[in-house]
């Protein structure tokens, strides 16, 4: 970096960020209740109750207590949930793309929406629909 002084070079070193964000979308810190389930026979039936953290147009973040979630684990997800019978909730399929141990035997986990599942009316393409 010819021309530059040892501050402003030792600045562009420290600000550049030493990874690629994958990140398609912005996330919005949203704090909603959500039902997670697992989609796969072959994953122990559960359905934990947590609350976003953030959310973005393609994924989710949440804590919960329970450490059987793992990356690649195939999930339903209703957010926001409301109760079983509200016509209003939406349900998706999701893959969990992160866990991360926390503190006070939390784990972050990190969704990717891959699919929405709308079972009450036709919608765009991509949804799954029943006649």
């Amino acid at each position: 970096m010819e021309g530059i002084s040892p501050l402003v070079a030792a600045m562009a070193e420290t600000t550049t960020p030493k990874y690629t964000e994958l990140r398609r979308n912005r996330r919005a810190k949203i704090a909603k209740p959500m039902r997670v389930r697992p989609s796969e026979p072959r994953d122990e039936h559960f359905e934990d109750l947590p609350v976003s953290v953030n959310a973005s147009k393609d994924g989710i973040y949440f804590l919960s207590r329970r450490s059987n979630y793992y990356k690649g684990m195939r999930v339903f997800v209703t957010f926001p949930f409301t109760s079983n019978h509200d016509p209003m909730n939406c349900e998706y399929v999701a893959e969990v793309v992160r866990v991360e141990p926390l503190q006070n035997g939390k784990f972050g986990v990190a969704l990717s929406l891959k699919m929405t599942l709308n079972y009450n009316a036709p919608g765009p393409p991509g949804r799954i629909t029943r006649t």
